[in-house]
C-alpha cells in the first residue's frame, strides 16, 4: 500500500536576511529528515536582488545542504528544466518582498503549479514575510503602498496570514480589523522570530528565536470584532 506524503509548509518571522543566529534556519533543516537536503531559494518577491541570493547562499551553503536558487527574472530553464528543477527539492524557500507581484510573476510562468505538486509531493514549502504570505488563501500586505488585505494566494494553507505582527505599525489593528470584517479568513499572525510548521494544513509545531515572541490565531469575533489567541512556542537556543 502507497502511503501518500505528508504536505508540510513553514511560516517564518525571521532567518538567514535578518538574524545573526541561524536558529531557525537550523530548526528549518532540522524538519527535512534527508543528510543534505536541496533548498531552493525563490527571490521572485524582491525582484531576485543579488545581494538577497547572495545571503541565502552563505548561509545555506555553511549548512549541510545543497543550496539552489531559482530566478524568474532573467529565466534560463525551459518548462522541463524548470519542472525538473523544482520538483528535485527538498525545501523551496520563498524569500520576501512585494507578495501581489510575487504571485502574478509566478501565474506566468507557471510556478504555482509546480510548487503545487512539489507540495503533494513531500517538499517542504516555507518563507518569509511575501514568502510566508504566498501559502495561504489570502494574506495581509503592504504590497501596494497602504497596509491592506490580499484575499488572493496560492491556497495551500487553509485561511489567512500575517507577518510582522509586532514589529510594524498598525500591522496587528489592520489586520484583525480584515479579519473582522471578514475581508480575509480567519488565520494566522506571524511575530518576528517564530517558526510555524503545518502538516496537512494543521498546526504541528511552533518555535520562537526571541523569548516573549508568539504565533497567534486570528478569528473573527461575535461582537464584530476579532479575537486573537496566543499560540505557545518552544524557545530556540
Amino acid at each position: 500500500m502507497t502511503v501518500a506524503p505528508q504536505r508540510r509548509l513553514a511560516l517564518l518571522g525571521g532567518g538567514f536576511s535578518t538574524d545573526a543566529d541561524g536558529l531557525l534556519d537550523d530548526w528549518l533543516l532540522e524538519q527535512v529528515p534527508v543528510p543534505r537536503p536541496k533548498v531552493c531559494f525563490v527571490p521572485t518577491a524582491s525582484g531576485d536582488a543579488p545581494a538577497y541570493v547572495e545571503q541565502f547562499l552563505a548561509a545555506y551553503g555553511a549548512r549541510s545542504c545543497e543550496p539552489g536558487v531559482l530566478r524568474l527574472f532573467r529565466r534560463e530553464l525551459d518548462d522541463e528544466a524548470l519542472r525538473t528543477f523544482v520538483l528535485s527539492q527538498d525545501v523551496v524557500h520563498v524569500g520576501g518582498g512585494n507578495t501581489a507581484n510575487l504571485l502574478a510573476v509566478w501565474r506566468a510562468h507557471g510556478v504555482d503549479r509546480l510548487l503545487r505538486e512539489a507540495f503533494d509531493r513531500g517538499t517542504l514549502l516555507c518563507g518569509i514575510s511575501a514568502g510566508a504570505n504566498c501559502w495561504a488563501e489570502g494574506s495581509h500586505t503592504d504590497s501596494f503602498g497602504p497596509l491592506t488585505h490580499l484575499p488572493d494566494g496560492l491556497g495551500l494553507l487553509p485561511g489567512s496570514v500575517c507577518p510582522h505582527y509586532d514589529s510594524e505599525p498598525g500591522r496587528r489593528s489592520s489586520y484583525r480589523a480584515a479579519v473582522a470584517s471578514r475581508a480575509l479568513p480567519a488565520g494566522w499572525a506571524v511575530e518576528d522570530g517564530v517558526g510555524a510548521l503545518f502538516t496537512d494544513g494543521r498546526l504541528t509545531a511552533s518555535v520562537t528565536r526571541t523569548p516573549g515572541a508568539s504565533l497567534y490565531r486570528v478569528e473573527p469575533g461575535e461582537d464584530g470584532g476579532a479575537t486573537e489567541e496566543a499560540v505557545p512556542c518552544r524557545l530556540l537556543t
